[in-house]
C-alpha cells in the first residue's frame, strides 16, 4: 500500500484558476498558495465551470440561510488578476471535487481528489476508508473566506469566456480559421 499525499492549505492566501496556452489549446489549472507552499492541480474546463457554479450556489445558500456573519458576507471579492505562479509543477489531475461550509470558522472548505483508475467515483476524506486501498488518490484540501470564493468565481467566469467564440448555430467552438458547422451541412462558418 502506498501512502496518500494530502496537500493541506488552511487559510489559503491565494485560490485561483488560470490557463496556459492559446484558446483551443489551453491547459486549465487551479493554484493554491498558503504558508504551506504552492499546490497546482490540472483541471478540465468543464470542471472549472462546475466548481464555480457550485461555489456560487453555496454562496447563495449561505446568504439566504444567514449562516455567515454580516461582516463576512459584506467583504468585497478578492480581485486577483495576476497569472499563475511559475514554474507550474502539476501535482495531479483533478477528479472528484467537494465543497462545504463551516459555520464555526466561517470558511469554505474545498477538496479536490486526484483521478484514480476509475474505482474512486466519490470523494474520500477519511483515512479509514482507504485502509484496504493499494494506491489511494492524492487530495488537495483548502479553506478560504467567502470573498476569496467570490473572486475565484469572477475570475473563472472571465477565463472560461476568454476562450474560442461559440458558433451561434451549433454551439461548437469556432477556431481562428472557422469550423465545419454540422447545422450548415458541413460548410465552413
Amino acid at each position: 500500500m502506498s501512502d496518500r499525499i494530502i496537500f493541506e492549505h488552511e487559510e489559503a492566501a491565494r485560490f485561483i484558476v488560470g490557463t496556459v496556452g492559446s484558446p483551443g489549446e489551453r491547459a486549465f489549472y487551479i493554484q493554491v498558495r498558503s504558508v504551506a507552499g504552492i499546490t497546482t492541480v490540472a483541471v478540465e474546463k468543464s470542471q472549472v465551470v462546475a466548481l464555480s457554479e457550485r461555489l456560487l450556489e453555496l454562496l447563495t445558500e449561505v446568504r439566504r440561510s444567514k449562516l455567515a456573519s454580516l461582516d463576512e458576507l459584506g467583504l468585497a471579492p478578492v480581485i486577483d488578476n495576476e497569472g499563475l505562479e511559475f514554474p507550474i509543477d502539476e501535482e495531479f489531475k483533478a477528479g472528484v471535487m467537494g465543497i462545504s461550509w463551516d459555520p464555526d470558522s466561517q470558511r469554505v472548505s474545498v477538496e479536490i481528489q486526484s483521478i484514480a483508475d476509475g474505482e474512486f467515483t466519490e470523494l474520500i476524506s477519511d483515512e479509514e476508508d482507504l485502509a484496504e486501498v493499494e494506491d489511494p488518490p492524492d487530495l488537495l484540501r483548502l479553506t478560504v473566506r467567502l470573498n476569496q470564493v467570490k473572486g475565484f468565481c469572477n475570475r473563472a467566469e472571465k477565463i472560461v469566456k476568454s476562450g474560442r467564440p461559440v458558433c451561434p448555430f451549433c454551439g461548437l467552438p469556432i477556431d481562428t480559421a472557422g469550423h465545419l458547422c454540422p447545422r450548415a451541412n458541413g460548410y465552413r462558418r
